[in-house]
């Protein structure tokens, strides 16, 4: 049953903040109005009255709310930054505590209701790999830029990436795991920063990817577009795009679902029944296992790229036409190798093929720059960036992809992938 409900009234709570200096702020919460869906589920059924053991209720919607701060014995507005940290924090915590799939439960006949309670049900890996156009918040120089990402906006489940000085597009390659309770309801959501050292960080934007549009068990590549607000989304002003990677694996062996990223995901399903028991229950907390856990496995191998063409070239020559050609770089590891130079067109084919030994590819980057060749230089063109997940996961494929920064063009690629993975304490041996 969902029910829509509304509240205001002016409660007397009084929080007390700390800060980072020690600090204590004496916060007063006024003028409290809420509306939203709730949604009430009545189960187990039985014969004995009222019907029903217990009662959940949780918020499936939330439409408004509403509240003012104050700052016992003066103004909060006086101490900046405070004010919009404060009421962003008390909304995660509201949102969190209540709204779906977080519920209550309230007994009503004895018995056991373990299972109406939140469990997880899945993994979500999630590599940050770049922004690109992001808002300059800077006066000097440009916006230091950092991420946070959560699934539930708990501060233990939050995860921050580290700061990029003086860039407005950044690239992080940092990769984060976050537990997946409901899948069809949940979201990723990301927001962007810019550091500004001891005082409050300036919001640059924010997005979100409802984790119902994952495939599970495959990556997905995502461009986000920041926003100012998710639920007003009045400000069209562009505030600049995130790229991340996405692989969704539910729990549990009998899925058949392959994570690169579990130290287990090459091992048989009989290997692994004799590790850890036939219900595949492992997933549900790594960590706790006496095996490696996942920021310990390295996956190394060879990578071959083989660039086949590209279409549709920006024309850079005063004639009309380009002398592209194709750097491939394995970011880590710095490794480079370039296509042969075809000129005077916009659509080229090379089908050249270069090997890479690669000896961690969970956390490698693979760039590549198209550029065109000039007799007095060189002008770039734009630039692919991928992960090496997706070859890691499927072994080889072929797929095309947008040059970014170039005003058209599409690069098509070949990526096979031969594995080998070990651990690094294996390393350490060697």
């Amino acid at each position: 049953m969902e029910l829509e409900m509304q509240w205001d009234g002016n409660p007397n709570i009084e929080l007390d903040v700390k800060t980072k200096v020690g600090v204590g702020l004496p916060i007063q919460v006024k003028n409290i109005g809420f509306t939203g869906v709730f949604r009430l589920i009545f189960r187990p059924l039985v014969d004995e009255f009222p019907c029903f053991g217990a009662v959940c209720y949780s918020l499936r919607e939330k439409k408004n709310l509403d509240f003012k701060l104050k700052f016992v014995g003066g103004e909060l507005s006086a101490i900046p930054g405070i004010s919009d940290a404060i009421e962003e924090t008390i909304r995660d915590a509201i949102e969190d505590s209540i709204t779906w799939p977080v519920r209550q439960i309230i007994t009503i006949l004895p018995g056991d209701y373990s299972d109406l309670e939140l469990k997880p049900v899945g993994t979500l890996d999630v590599k940050l790999i770049q922004a690109k156009g992001l808002t300059n918040k800077d006066i000097v120089g440009k916006s230091d830029p950092y991420a946070v990402l959560f699934i539930r906006p708990l501060r233990d489940r939050m995860k921050n990436s580290k700061t990029i000085n003086n860039q407005l597009n950044p690239i992080w390659n940092e990769h984060f795991e976050f537990i997946v309770e409901d899948a069809s309801t949940q979201y990723l959501t990301v927001r962007v920063f810019d550091d500004e050292g001891v005082q409050a960080s300036e919001f640059i934007g924010v997005g979100q990817v409802a984790l119902k549009d994952l495939e599970p068990g495959k990556v997905k590549d995502v461009w986000l577009k920041l926003v100012k607000d998710l639920v007003i989304q009045r400000d069209k002003k562009d505030r600049g795009q995130v790229h991340l990677e996405l692989l969704y694996c539910p729990f549990g062996t009998e899925s058949g679902f392959m994570n690169p990223y579990d130290p287990n995901f090459r091992l048989t399903l009989l290997e692994k029944a004799l590790q850890t028991g036939i219900d595949g229950t492992e997933a549900a907390d790594i960590s706790k296992s006496g095996g490696p856990k996942k920021k310990d496995v390295i996956v190394r191998g060879v990578l071959s790229v083989t660039v086949i063409a590209a279409e549709n070239l920006p024309a850079v020559d005063i004639m009309g036409k380009s002398d592209p050609f194709v750097v491939v770089i394995m970011k880590k590891s710095d490794q480079k190798n370039k296509t042969r130079v075809v000129n005077n067109t916009l659509n080229p084919v090379w089908n050249q093929t270069f090997d890479f030994v690669v000896e961690d590819g969970l956390h490698e980057l693979l760039i590549l720059e198209v550029w065109d060749h000039d007799t007095f230089g060189k002008d770039k063109m734009g630039r692919c960036i991928m992960t090496l997940t997706r070859v890691i996961l499927e072994g080889e494929f072929t797929d095309t992809f947008t040059i970014d920064g170039a005003k058209s063009g599409k690069l098509h690629l070949n990526l096979k992938w031969n594995p080998r993975p070990i651990f690094r304490d294996e390393l350490q041996r060697s």
